[in-house]
């Protein structure tokens, strides 16, 4: 009989990429892959520490996975891992712990941990960071997250994201060409390029982001290439300029500006100015009205008086982005951010957190609303969700249309008509 097995993975895409590619290197004549929510003989947890929410919902998933079998092998492995591996040892809950940079041990592993043979409960080795491990992963069947990047060298002052995955380091140009020549070759459509700090790709080995863009829009059969988190310094006029101009390459843009008061932006010690990013929204506006724009934010940042989120609030209302993602902040121990003064209640963040979403609910509202009876190409997915089908427009709006098997994985041009209640845009195939 198989070990059934269940993956779980909290955090960014760049995490759901190397669970699925993980998966693919167990042993399925031992394994069986099955749904976490079920009854599972090992549960993996792919862990995110970005937050303390994040590290109290790993936590629970996994209490919930004990729960539903009390014999079964509880696994982290991950960020959350990598930074708090002796407290989770000492806890007792968790039957293997892997770290971020050893979790492509875990096929491993696991053969150790099923059959008795485990010697240790904590596999967390520093110097496995300095090694990039290419991994891509498929969302339905339609599009693909490819990892491009790891790490991060920029130390943010409330970010303990470097702790957790090294130094920056990437792929070669050459073996991401090859990694998307079989992507496309399972005839997946759509390829998102993700990383730790993307934009920063090659810098270490004289190659570019830039020119790996160019190389990925020749590939033949690939149609649709999407941008995932890129930092303001990091996405250049030139990058720019060339998504508005290639159709290979959609407009849409996540940028991380953490906070709109320039005060915080430079405790924050981010490696770009208000005016740089303001700037950066600006040049995307002029060549691309419609695409879409989303940012993330941080409030309650030490030391963040109600004044400057006041002046955040009135910045973020009048600059023309589409939504955006909101993070109260959270204390991340080992950061320069962790020793400031003046923290602020959780009662401030919570209050703050709750006006920036209603503002990103009408800044989604007025350009969803803005794309009403425009035409664009839709590339559906593989999904009957109550006899209705939906996709992604080239600029990132979800539309659903009455479910037709010969629509899933294929790029149809469509008219927006109007938003249901579940706010996805109902289309009219053209």
């Amino acid at each position: 009989m198989k070990t059934r097995i269940a993956f779980h993975t909290l955090g960014c895409k760049l995490n759901y990429s190397e669970t699925s590619h993980i998966s693919k290197l167990l042993d399925h004549n031992t394994f069986e892959e099955t749904d976490f929510k079920g009854e599972a003989d090992v549960y993996v947890i792919n862990t995110c520490t970005v937050t303390s929410t994040a590290e109290k919902k790993c936590r629970s998933f996994a209490r919930a996975a004990r729960k539903r079998n009390p014999q079964s092998k509880i696994v982290f492995m991950g960020c959350y891992s990598e930074l708090k591996a002796k407290e989770l040892q000492d806890s007792g809950e968790i039957d293997l712990i892997i770290g971020s940079s050893n979790k492509f041990e875990l096929p491993e592993l696991l053969l150790s941990l099923v059959n008795g043979k485990q010697s240790e409960v904590v596999h967390v080795d520093e110097n496995a960071r300095d090694t990039f491990f290419s991994s891509w992963s498929s969302e339905g069947r339609t599009r693909t997250f490819l990892k491009i990047q790891d790490g991060c060298d920029y130390f943010c002052a409330y970010c303990a994201v470097p702790l957790a995955r090294g130094a920056s380091r990437s792929d070669t140009i050459e073996n991401v060409i090859k990694n998307a020549k079989e992507i496309v070759a399972q005839n997946i459509k759509e390829i998102v390029l993700t990383g730790v700090n993307i934009g920063d790709f090659g810098r270490k080995n004289d190659q570019s982001f830039y020119i790996l863009l160019k190389q990925l829009s020749e590939i033949d059969g690939l149609e649709r290439i999407r941008i995932s988190s890129i930092e303001p310094n990091l996405l250049t006029d030139e990058i720019i300029t060339m998504v508005s101009q290639n159709p290979k390459i959609m407009p849409h843009f996540h940028i991380p500006l953490q906070n709109a008061h320039p005060r915080i932006l430079k405790e924050m010690k981010r490696r770009y100015s208000h005016e740089l990013f303001t700037e950066k929204i600006n040049k995307i506006n002029e060549l691309m009205p419609d695409a879409c724009i989303a940012i993330d934010l941080i409030c309650g940042f030490p030391g963040e008086t109600e004044q400057d989120f006041e002046e955040s609030v009135n910045y973020l209302s009048e600059i023309n982005i589409s939504y955006l993602h909101v993070f109260p902040y959270s204390i991340r121990e080992n950061t320069v951010a962790e020793k400031l003064s003046n923290h602020l209640p959780e009662s401030i963040k919570k209050k703050r957190s709750k006006i920036l979403h209603e503002l990103s609910d009408l800044k989604k509202n007025k350009f969803y609303s803005s794309q009403k009876g425009s035409i664009h190409d839709v590339l559906f997915e593989d999904i009957n969700h109550n006899d209705m089908i939906s996709g992604f427009t080239e600029n990132y709006i979800r539309v659903k249309t009455n479910y037709t098997k010969e629509l899933a994985n294929t790029i149809v041009k469509v008219k927006l008509k109007q938003i249901d209640t579940d706010g996805v845009y109902i289309c009219e195939l053209i």
